[in-house]
């Protein structure tokens, strides 16, 4: 596939907006569009967890609180070093600000079966719409899984930072995964080795969406949960993460240098919704390009998850089927039932 048969919607940009008017394909139905649906009254702020605490048993209480109720939490404290999360915004704002040729050398390849890859679109929209969003993706841990061929060359240091940024995101990840697994009252290993154990596969996507002339009307991607086990994100200083809370679309308010946690469609399945995926989407800026940085953990593909047999008695039947986790994905990506 030529550069020319798929638009950038960064390219879009750059082309040919006028002020206040883009494609049709990124309207959104009146239900969708964030000037008519997010909430603008007094609303509670999605969790923020201090992992400095020096009471463990606190951090596991809001953690497992945060998980049931909203789904989302942000932690602070959490033990990656500031300058590291400000270096992978600036490689991965380096990156983005390559020429599209560039950029292009990276692309997804159309018959490829691996999400990996610079792109703008995942999965079928039910409207037949777009995200005004590009992304680039590429897996950072286990060693086994990387592909360096997704991995950009430009900026330098891309690749230096990433490989730290794994090494470092690895740990508070552990230490969410136990946590978690205390919160519903099993032994600190459970979670962990339910959702693929040391397999999981860590995912990183940067999200870019420029700034759009109509951001009332568009979405940077719209309303989903992630497939994932968990994610855990890095924004940047643009605002546009909004999580369904409550039939309300609130927004996520910015801490710098904090972290945000997505519990993900597969925590969901092994808790037997004791723990809930939260539902989120992104606007867009007029003005400013919003990126995130989101690290999906995912079960290995051929790797089956259900509900943990801890968790599951006459009283608490099996909510959710097990399935191998490749299989789930097909079926999501592919609006089909599971």
């Amino acid at each position: 596939m030529t550069q020319m048969e798929v638009e950038r919607v960064q390219a879009i940009v750059s082309s040919s907006l006028t002020e206040d008017n883009i494609p049709t394909e990124f309207i959104r139905p009146e239900d969708e569009q964030p000037a008519i649906t997010t909430f603008h009254g007094p609303i509670p702020d999605i969790p923020v967890i201090d992992f400095s605490d020096p009471d463990q048993d606190n951090i596991i209480r809001l953690i497992a609180n945060a998980s049931r109720d909203w789904g989302i939490f942000q932690i602070v404290n959490h033990g990656i070093p500031f300058d590291l999360i400000q270096a992978l915004q600036l490689v991965g704002k380096q990156f983005f600000n390559l020429p599209q040729e560039e950029k292009e050398v990276y692309a997804k390849p159309p018959s490829a079966h691996t999400i990996e890859g610079y792109g703008s679109k995942v999965g079928e929209d039910v409207n037949r719409k777009k995200n005004w969003s590009d992304y680039l993706f590429h897996r950072i841990w286990p060693a086994s899984c990387i592909n360096h061929q997704f991995w950009p060359k430009n900026p330098p240091s891309y690749r230096a930072v990433n490989e730290e940024y794994a090494q470092e995101v690895r740990k508070v990840v552990d230490k969410l995964f136990k946590w978690l697994s205390i919160g519903l009252g099993l032994e600190a290993d459970v979670l962990k080795e339910g959702a693929g154990g040391e397999e999981i596969e860590y995912l990183m996507k940067i999200n870019y969406y420029p700034p759009c002339p109509r951001p009332d009307l568009t979405l940077g991607v719209a309303s989903h949960t992630d497939l994932s086990a968990m994610t855990v994100l890095v924004p940047n200083e643009v605002p546009g993460l909004q999580v369904f809370k409550d039939d309300h679309w609130i927004d996520a308010k910015y801490i710098p240098g904090a972290l945000i946690v997505h519990i993900g469609d597969q925590i969901e399945i092994l808790s037997n919704g004791k723990y809930k995926a939260v539902l989120h989407r992104t606007t867009v800026d007029k003005k400013k390009t919003r990126m995130s940085w989101p690290v999906f953990l995912e079960p290995p593909g051929e790797f089956v998850v259900g509900p943990l047999p801890q968790l599951v008695d006459p009283q608490n039947p099996p909510k959710y089927k097990p399935k191998k986790f490749k299989d789930y994905s097909y079926c999501k990506l592919n609006k089909l039932p599971q």
